[in-house]
């Protein structure tokens, strides 16, 4: 019996020993700041190469994107390469949506809160750096905020999912594992021991991104839209869906991760997408349809389609009968979804738009499970979520995001970019990182007005040129890709 006990207790002395080397390990390494994350660690994509948004001007004082970029990614911006006392620095990092498209950054929200931080608290000197770059998915906005933390920031604001779908890349090489094996792997990653010695496997076998199975990509993105009839790229394939979801939310993770590591504070943005009015890119049958179901469903379609003026609930009964033989194809939830709406159902409208977005083949909307991996993330990391969706919905009738607020499929109007800088402004507030004065509101919505009242009609003009070419190539009808107008 005693001989058992001191099995044990030998045992567990050992393991504690143990436990207790690598944590002093680990804490040596923090002190010395070796083993951090990569921004090269992507199990999922490798790149081409790697090259900082921002580079220093000729006279070495300011950090700017050259112009090689914001041709056709980025809109032009700067930033003090000294940063000044008493200066507190935002990047917002994203797609076209941070950039303000189809205009552009003088319309963005990031404009917007720059002038409401500044009407907010004077007496602060406010640095809101627009990263918006055009097609930029989550995974190229990972080495933009690995880059931005050597430009003493003081706060990023992460708004991304809309352009997970728009690149051509594989997963193939990507293990399926369960939620247990994930969540480990993502405590496990974060330790410094692990990056020092996946640092050291990959040096020893000259493991790269085409040794591991990783597709290579363009230094900056390639849209499958840019190019003519590049929808018909686009097709139902699981595999790369469930790859992307999993992708998107290592990029969401490990964007928070380093910012906490860097001790800087994160804020993510849940972006809006159109439903009422913003019907499918592209539809896909059902597999294994027969040619008598096809007819079937072709029939019940055409005949709900024929009902539209005289009896639209005779449609919505047709309609539900055609997705009875074929619940896939995502242009009839949608024509449902428009019936339920005029006939005075919106909650069943919205079922139908939500379930027409998810099946869109051409998924230009953030789609429901990235938004679940969004939320996910920023409760189980305590990370600020600004949800930017649910705000701008309030806007419109029926509580259905539409062109009330939204000019296209995901662009808000500029009434939306201004709600979604007040929302951010408010959360900011909330965390002690602006003291605002009193009764500051009313000074910044006069703000608002001077500033919008200061643009030039070419600017307008240039968005709305913008705008008709984006909603071009969002239906697959593009020529050549589209460039960034100037501010």
């Amino acid at each position: 019996m005693r001989n058992g006990r001191r099995r044990w207790l030998f045992r567990t002395v050992a393991v504690v020993l143990g436990l207790s080397m690598f944590v002093l390990l680990e804490l040596a390494l923090a002190v010395l700041d070796v083993g951090g994350l990569n921004e090269q660690d992507d199990p999922f994509v490798g790149f081409d190469d790697v090259r900082p948004l921002f580079v220093l001007n000729e006279s070495g004082t300011r950090l700017e994107i050259p112009p090689s970029r914001h041709k056709l990614y980025f809109a032009p911006e700067s930033f003090p390469a000294k940063k000044k006392k008493d200066t507190f620095r935002v990047f917002c990092l994203g797609g076209s949506t941070v950039q303000g498209r189809p205009y552009s950054t003088d319309t963005s929200f990031t404009k917007w809160l720059q002038l409401s931080l500044e009407t907010a608290q004077p007496e602060r000197n406010w640095e809101v750096i627009n990263c918006g770059g055009i097609s930029y998915a989550s995974y190229r906005l990972v080495p933009i905020l690995e880059e931005c933390i050597a430009y003493e920031p003081d706060l990023f604001i992460v708004c991304t999912g809309h352009n997970e779908f728009l690149e051509e890349r594989t997963y193939g090489h990507i293990k399926q594992t369960s939620a247990a094996m994930k969540a480990t792997h993502r405590f496990v990653s974060q330790l410094r021991t692990y990056s020092l010695l996946w640092e050291a496997y990959q040096s020893l076998t000259q493991a790269d991104a085409s040794s591991t199975g990783r597709p290579n990509l363009s230094v900056d993105a390639d849209a499958l839209l840019n190019y003519k009839n590049g929808i018909e790229a686009f097709h139902r394939d699981p595999v790369f869906r469930s790859g992307v979801i999993a992708h998107y939310e290592h990029n969401v993770r490990r964007m928070i991760t380093l910012s906490q590591n860097a001790e800087i504070p994160l804020i993510l943005m849940r972006p809006p997408s159109n439903l009422s009015d913003c019907p499918p890119f592209k539809s896909q049958h059902r597999d294994k349809l027969s040619r008598e179901e096809l007819a079937r469903w072709q029939t019940l379609v055409q005949q709900a389609q024929n009902h539209y003026r005289d009896d639209l609930f005779q449609s919505v009964q047709l309609f539900d009968q055609a997705l009875d033989v074929d619940d896939e194809y995502a242009a009839t939830h949608y024509e449902l979804g428009r019936c339920h709406l005029l006939t005075g159902s919106p909650d069943l409208a919205r079922e139908s738009f939500l379930r027409a977005r998810e099946l869109d083949i051409c998924p230009l909307r953030m789609i429901a499970p990235l938004e679940n991996v969004l939320t996910d993330a920023a409760a189980d990391t305590g990370t600020p979520l600004v949800d930017a969706y649910t705000l701008l919905e309030t806007e419109c009738r029926h509580g259905i995001l539409s062109g009330e607020i939204l000019v296209d499929h995901v662009h808000p109007k500029f009434r939306g970019h201004q709600l979604i800088a007040n929302a951010l402004t408010l959360t900011m507030t909330e965390r002690g990182w602006v003291t605002p004065q009193v009764d500051w509101k009313e000074r910044r919505d006069r703000v608002y007005r001077q500033h919008f009242d200061s643009l030039k009609s070419i600017y307008f003009g240039r968005g709305l040129r913008e705008l008709k070419a984006l909603r071009a190539w969002a239906a697959g009808r593009a020529k050549e890709p589209t460039s960034t107008q100037e501010p």
